[in-house]
């Protein structure tokens, strides 16, 4: 292997097998989410104040007898731990001596917060001052970070933005919208329209709740006749993402935050995992070789839809990311090791 093969990462074939029953993308992406049994959970809550006095939600799963690592997970658009992906990747996470520990962005755990600032695809801010307090509360227990769609996105874009960062030894991002402006064309865009509706709807009505204690007109001209009037995720970004988070328009926003330009900085080991047929996006979206870092692995399927990669039969039905994670992180951290006891 040339010595230029070895200065930028690798796009590498998915050992995901779509089955017969799953091969259309909407059924990848809506089984999961509305047909697929829950596994059972058991997690406490932890709140965690921030310097501007507002808060997050951190949701901790089963605690091991024995640390030997810390699962850290970031959920998509509008989830929460109650999110299929979420539940059913810490129940199949917790295990080896691993902590899984998921941090709820603001306003998303059913509690509304407090400012008018809320989260997006690029907000790093809140998920770095995460980080660094669990850095910081336990430093001598190894930690891997999974961020799925939009958290994918966001983990990326914290990672190249700070290549040099101690508090992950590795990550794994999952359907990430990589480029934000051509995701935003996509799901605006035949059945995909069911997704954007399903989403805005409940982003409408969180910021029609927090409306009614925080005067939005005075911040950026927003009265709730407009919030009703928005019917896609670039109108929205346009109105009230951008102006509400210092960007001067919708377009600002996606370049500035699309975690394709942050994957030639990441210096930890990083796993891409993306089904090409994902109904949130489209095939612009998936980097060259060449733009990515030395670490970085995309790992393409050519089905899968989005966060979905069910396999197995339709009476016994499997989520393939669970064995595949599971896998990538048990090469970043110790298994059934004392690494020093978790107490919070």
């Amino acid at each position: 292997m040339s010595k230029s093969a070895l200065s930028h990462g690798k796009i590498i074939k998915s050992s995901f097998k779509v089955p017969g029953w799953a091969k259309n993308r909407h059924i990848q992406t809506i089984w999961p989410r509305f047909i697929q049994k829950r596994l059972p959970l058991s997690y406490d809550m932890e709140r965690l104040t921030l310097p501007d006095d507002d808060f997050v939600d951190v949701a901790w799963g089963p605690k091991p007898q024995e640390t030997s690592g810390i699962v850290v997970m970031f959920h998509g658009l509008e989830g929460s731990i109650k999110s299929h992906y979420a539940n059913d990747m810490m129940a199949q996470l917790s295990v080896n001596g691993w902590q899984v520990v998921m941090m709820h962005y603001r306003g998303c755990s059913g509690v509304p917060n407090l400012k008018a600032r809320a989260y997006h695809s690029g907000e790093t801010e809140d998920p770095s001052y995460f980080l660094a307090w669990l850095h910081d509360k336990f430093p001598r227990i190894p930690k891997v970070a999974i961020g799925f769609s939009l958290g994918g996105n966001m983990l990326l874009k914290l990672l190249g933005e700070n290549p040099a960062q101690k508090w992950l030894k590795a990550a794994v991002a999952i359907s990430s919208p990589l480029k934000l402006s051509e995701c935003a064309k996509s799901i605006n865009q035949g059945f995909s329209r069911v997704y954007q509706k399903y989403l805005l709807t409940s982003m409408k009505n969180t910021l029609l709740k927090k409306m009614e204690y925080i005067d939005y007109r005075k911040l950026i001209q927003l009265t709730k006749s407009d919030v009703h009037e928005i019917t896609s995720f670039t109108q929205f970004d346009e109105k009230i993402t951008a102006p509400l988070h210092g960007f001067a328009d919708a377009q600002d926003y996606y370049e500035k935050c699309s975690a394709y330009h942050f994957l030639s900085a990441i210096h930890c080991p990083t796993l891409v995992l993306h089904s090409i047929d994902d109904p949130f996006m489209n095939h612009l979206i998936v980097p060259q070789e060449e733009e990515l870092a030395r670490n970085v692995t995309v790992e393409l399927s050519e089905r899968g839809g989005h966060v979905g990669f069910m396999q197995g039969s339709v009476l016994n039905p499997k989520v393939w990311l669970h064995d595949r994670v599971k896998r990538f992180v048990s090469e970043a951290l110790p298994v059934n090791t004392t690494c020093g006891y978790l107490n919070r």
